[in-house]
Parts: C-alpha cells; structure tokens; sequence
C-alpha cells in the first residue's frame, strides 16, 4: 500500500480513536506494518500538521498517539462553548442523556455498556451544555468518573425534580425502555434549543 494511503488511513484511525488516543502496536496491527514503520507515517502527519496552516497536532504519550486541537488556538474553542447555538442534540446525546438521568449515577464505561457503542463525543456534549456533571469516582478499578445530571437539566426540561420524569415500563425489555426515554427527552429537544439562545 502507498504511504500516501498508510498516511490518510492512519489519520482516520487516530480522529476515530477520539480521546483514548490509539498505541503503536494497535496501530501496527490494524495496518499491518511494522511499529518502524508507523512510526515513520506519524512523523510524517506531524511535520504536515506543524509545517502547513492546520488546525490539527498529534500528540504522544508513551506509546499512544492523540490527534487534538492545537493549544494556540484554545481561545475559540472556549468561545464556540460559551456561544449559544440553535442546533437540536444529536441521537446519540439524547440516548446517553436518557441513560445518564435514569441510572445516575453512571460511569461512561456503564453508559457504553448500554448503548453498545463509544459513547465519548455524546458525554462531551452533554457536559458543554451543563446538562449533566461530574458527581465523584466509582469506588472500583481505576476508579471511574461517575456522571449525573445537573440543576440545568430540570430547568431545561421543565422539572423541579428528578422524581417528575416518566416512569418506565417495568415489564419491558431494554430496548422498549430506551425507546420510551428517548421519545420523552426528543419531545423537549427543541425546548432545549429555545431556551440555550435566549
């Protein structure tokens, strides 16, 4: 394969890898190279990343490789937080919402468990617009994060408290409880979005 695609291929890799960054030898594996020669292919989307106008930087620790946001550029980022938009949440935050406010608290790893995928970008999310917040540690291995929601959360949907959300049907199967839960937090999303730009 040509270094140009081992280059765009590893790129993707590292963006999909979001915030747990992708080792070397996992890298090596799935590109079925030598770790050398990953080595080479990152060093090389490094000097393209600091040596054209980009946005972009890899960044290592030990063997793990991140691709993040430049720290000179940390200001706009602040603001894009900080200014109110009209967009309606994703799906994907919705359900980690829906999950995060019946189960609270949860850790991420939980909250995956659940929805069978990563669920890193829908909790960033969810923490920008202060919907849920960061409530202690899990008392267990590596001590996780545990997750809640926040005081903003029942004022966005209109509650004065965690006990007016629907109740969900005991007898149903995870699927139809995660349905029920998404369609109540759907119905306020655009109550959510008319009360972020006031």
């Amino acid at each position: 394969m040509e270094l140009t695609n081992l280059k765009a291929i590893t790129e993707g890799l590292l963006f999909a890898s979001g915030d747990e960054g992708i080792a070397l030898k996992q890298l090596s594996a799935i590109l079925e190279i030598p770790s050398s020669s990953v080595v080479h292919i990152v060093e090389e989307l490094k000097y393209d990343y600091e040596n054209t106008e980009r946005g972009l930087m890899i960044m290592q620790s030990h063997d793990v490789f991140h691709l993040t946001t430049k720290p000179e550029h940390s200001e706009y980022f602040k603001k894009m937080l900080e200014t109110p938009t009209s967009s309606k949440m994703s799906q994907a935050a919705l359900e980690t919402l829906a999950i995060i406010a019946y189960q609270q608290p949860i850790t991420r790893t939980e909250i995956e468990e659940i929805r069978g995928v990563k669920s890193d970008r829908p909790v960033q999310t969810l923490l920008a617009r202060s919907l849920i917040e960061e409530v202690g540690r899990r008392e267990s291995i590596g001590r996780p994060t545990l997750f809640a929601t926040s005081k903003d959360f029942l004022t966005y949907f209109g509650l004065t408290s965690l006990e007016e959300l629907p109740p969900l049907p005991e007898s149903a199967d995870t699927e139809d409880v995660e349905q029920e839960a998404d369609l109540f937090f759907d119905k306020f999303n655009g109550q959510i979005d008319e009360d972020v730009t006031k």
